[in-house]
């Protein structure tokens, strides 16, 4: 596998190490076409970005790029905040950015209070290997759908990471609206029962770095063990071997 590009990386705008210019030349030096520059969303009260920040942000990727020479995504790995859907990207912000992925993180600001249930009761039960209750997973599970039902969401990131969906509806309704699920180099965060569950639905995937440093962007092993020792269909991933995705999100803001 011949990774096209990595759509999932942070800088120090969030919890990375590097700046975006280092991010774009890791990039370039390991061959890629294409890379994001995707920091945690505004709802995340530890790790960040702050709305104050966003132009600096972008103008920053945007230059990066050009001196580059490669595509550079501004982006956002937003926030689940509760199972209505509600993630922490206004549609009035959409102009800002290239690329929109979203994930479940525990220390964010959740819509209502029984939102809290996707991380403080998921995370300590997925840590201590103790089986969530039915409940839990629906609930988990119908905030993940209704994400992607009412947002152009184009990745869902690391999915069942501290938390557990019922992987199959989550990769059906992904599968449904276009939206792609990541299979994360740096999160243990499907079991093969999972990952074979997902696939026999037919839905896209990418693989991501996820990465926090220059040292693991383009860094796939992780992911790709998993993958052979599944056997995913390598038709099925849309950023190797020359294959490049096609997003939700730039086609649905051509619209607005």
């Amino acid at each position: 596998m011949v990774l096209t590009g990595d759509y999932h990386t942070h800088t120090k705008y969030s919890d990375g190490k590097n700046t975006v210019e280092e991010n774009v030349a890791a990039a370039v030096k390991c061959g890629l076409r294409e890379v994001a520059i995707t920091e945690h969303g505004y709802a995340h009260w530890m790790q960040g970005i702050s709305r104050k920040k966003t132009a600096e942000y972008v103008a920053r990727i945007n230059k990066a790029g050009k001196e580059a020479g490669i595509r550079v995504y501004a982006g956002l790995e937003c926030d689940l905040q509760g199972v209505s859907g509600k993630v922490d990207l206004l549609p009035e912000e959409y102009e800002n950015f290239d690329i929109f992925l979203m994930g479940m993180h525990v220390p964010i600001h959740y819509e209502h209070l029984r939102d809290y249930r996707f991380g403080w009761l998921s995370m300590p039960r997925k840590i201590l290997h103790i089986p969530p209750t039915k409940s839990l997973v629906r609930y988990t599970t119908r905030a993940f759908v209704n994400a992607v039902e009412k947002n152009p969401i184009d990745i869902v990131t690391h999915l069942n990471y501290l938390c557990d969906t019922d992987v199959a509806e989550v990769a059906k309704c992904c599968r449904d609206y276009g939206t792609y699920l990541e299979i994360s180099s740096k999160k243990g965060h499907f079991t093969d029962n999972e990952l074979e569950k997902a696939a026999a639905t037919g839905v896209k995937f990418l693989i991501d770095s996820d990465a926090h440093s220059v040292k693991r962007i383009g860094d796939t092993e992780r992911a790709e063990i998993q993958i052979l020792r599944v056997g995913i269909p390598l038709e099925q991933i849309d950023n190797i071997d020359g294959r490049a995705p096609t997003f939700r999100f730039a086609e649905y803001k051509k619209h607005l």
